[in-house]
């Protein structure tokens, strides 16, 4: 077996973030574009379904990548940090948004799911010690101002109920997974550890299998592409570039280029669907990608 060892990465600088920007852009497209397929795969398969196909379609190359690469097995004391990511990361975050689109729209979702770096650089300071400047706050709050606006430029009701509650655990989970499996990647190819998050969440999800095969007849060609589109892009592909990009980068800042993703969705809506972003949005998008842009040039 190879041993599974890597460098330990230094602080974000230019030189990081620009040999990062490629992994940077496939993760913020492709989970931008999770939001319209997750709401087309509803259309076929219940929420929990959903996620089963698509981890399932996900953790097959993801087990052939294990099984030819062969790497190290994690320390007994690693165990609990490789489980969280599929519990967490893969399993509950996906039950919890896709249950929540069930009765949050898109701006709302969108808006609430990005508590995610919020939590996360909290987090990151308590327990990984990164530092996280005025500036990086400021940058922080102005891309969530922003996010806000793109809510409220969809004209969707903003309001507290169990499905917005739900995003929000969503978002919990991805902070949780970053925090705890931000060590990991001291000693495990960041493809590896996403890779076995795939595999053991695909394994949680499984119980559900016999239901997404007794609902493929009745699904539209749309709904099996989308759980099809799902599982390759913004899971095999996706979650291996965000493991890439968090093992080369502090845990906060790395979380903080999330805010990219409404943006970028609100453009592919406009390229791929023809939806018009009005004023509101505009403003919103740009004001998103400033704070991201705060937070990267402003170091203290």
């Amino acid at each position: 077996m190879s041993t599974d060892t890597i460098s330990h990465p230094r602080p974000a600088d230019f030189g990081v973030l620009k040999g990062t920007f490629g992994y940077l852009l496939v993760t913020v497209l492709a989970w931008a574009s999770a939001f319209p397929a997750i709401r087309a795969g509803l259309q076929g398969f219940g929420p929990v379904e959903l996620g089963a196909a698509r981890f399932a379609i996900a953790a097959l190359p993801a087990a052939l990548f294990l099984l030819i690469t062969r790497p190290g097995l994690p320390k007994l004391g690693e165990l609990w940090r490789f489980a969280t990511g599929g519990l967490f990361f893969v399993c509950l975050y996906t039950i919890l948004l896709n249950i929540g689109e069930q009765s949050v729209s898109a701006g709302p979702a969108s808006f609430i799911i990005n508590v995610n770096p919020i939590i996360t650089a909290l987090m990151a300071i308590a327990l990984l010690g990164e530092r996280f400047g005025k500036w990086a706050w400021a940058g922080t709050f102005l891309s969530f101002a922003g996010i806000g606006l793109i809510a409220l430029g969809e004209g969707s009701e903003m309001k507290i109920d169990l499905g917005a509650l739900l995003i929000l655990g969503a978002a919990l989970c991805n902070s949780i997974t970053t925090i705890v499996q931000k060590p990991l990647f001291q000693r495990h190819k960041p493809l590896t550890v996403s890779a076995w998050n795939m595999v053991i969440g695909a394994v949680l999800l499984a119980p559900a299998l016999p239901d997404v095969v007794a609902q493929i007849p009745a699904a539209s060609t749309q709904a099996l592409l989308s759980a099809i589109y799902l599982g390759i892009v913004p899971s095999l592909i996706a979650y291996g570039t965000w493991a890439i990009v968090l093992s080369r980068m502090p845990a906060s800042r790395a979380s903080n280029f999330m805010y990219c993703v409404p943006p970028v969705a609100t453009l592919i809506g406009f390229l791929w669907l023809g939806e018009t972003p009005g004023l509101l949005g505009i403003l919103g998008g740009a004001l998103a990608l400033g704070g991201v842009a705060l937070v990267n040039v402003k170091k203290s």
